[in-house]
Order: C-alpha cells, then structure tokens, then sequence
C-alpha cells in the first residue's frame, strides 16, 4: 500500500488562517505547500494572501503572522487560481485535512472554482499508527516519526509545516 501512495504525485500542504471557522468568515491568509513526485520533494508553493478582514491578535500569537505582514500581499483572487493551478488533480494531503480542506474549499467557492481534489490526513493516520501519542498534534507526531523537529523549521507557518507534514507522510506511508 505505502510504495503506491508514494509513487502518484501528491501535494502537501498547510494554512494558516484568520480563525477556525470559514462558514463565519475566517479567511486564509497564508498557503505553503510542496508537491511530492514518485515519493520525492519538489516544486514548492507559498504565498502570504491579504484578505479583507482583520487578524484577531489571538490568532496572530499562534502563527505570528501580523497586519503589516499582510500589506501589500496579494488577494486571494490573485493566490487561490495560482494553487489551483499548482495542485492540479493531484491528492491534497494535509495534517488535520478536513480543517484545511474546508478552508481551501470556501476560498474556492467565492471564486466560483470547484474543488475535487481526493485528500489524505497525517493526523487521522497517526492515530491508526501511534495510538499510544498523548495528542496528535503536528509537532507531537514529528518528534515521535522524525525524532526531532528540524531547527529551520518555525512551527504554524505554512509553508514550514508542509514541509514538515510532508517527512511524517513519506515516513509513516513507508511504515
């Protein structure tokens, strides 16, 4: 099962949003994600997206993303059809999926895009694999598939959790 699902091409990916609900109007405001290729990193996307709502200073502690760091970044009308693009048919794989693909999948609609994309979760797999994990956080599963967190890595920042979601993917598919 693990060499076929490394063998397809697959993206990874991560968002960091404005909260955790898009039916109430959280928006993204960052998209990273790297594109797996017969079971290998590759090409990477990343942008910063500028949205037309405010970023709650609670959110802000999490991702350390501010207002001023999304000045001037594009709109989502210009970020979202880039990542179509990018994505393409690809499966869309995503530590917590079904939070993140909620998220792409509101982005899509405003812009009349649809979304078909198949899509795997990192945490729900964790759970099958490592029942034993206190929580199945991202950086929890890391420690305990890769040993460590890599020190270039800044935790809930997109395109660094992608990277990160995607080591514990290769690793638990080849398990």
């Amino acid at each position: 099962m693990g060499l076929n699902l490394l063998k397809s091409r697959s993206i990874v990916f991560d968002l960091e949003t404005t909260g955790l609900y898009p039916r109430r109007g959280c928006r993204v405001i960052e998209i990273g994600a790297i594109a797996l290729e017969e079971g290998r990193p590759g090409r990477e996307f990343h942008s910063l997206l500028s949205p037309p709502v405010i970023v709650p200073a609670k959110v802000t502690n999490i991702h350390h993303i501010t207002e001023e760091m999304l000045k001037g970044a594009p709109q989502p009308d210009e970020v979202i059809p880039a990542f179509k693009d990018f994505i393409g048919t690809a499966t869309l794989i995503a530590h917590n999926a079904k939070f993140d693909m909620a998220f792409l999948r509101a982005e899509f609609g405003r812009l009349g895009l649809g979304l078909t994309n198949h899509s795997r979760c990192t945490m729900e797999m964790s759970r099958n694999l490592y029942p034993q994990l206190p929580n199945h956080r991202l950086e929890t599963v890391a420690r305990h598939v890769l040993g460590q967190i890599p020190e270039d890595c800044q935790l809930h920042r997109a395109l660094d959790d992608a990277r990160l979601t995607a080591k514990i993917w290769m690793k638990m598919v080849k398990r």
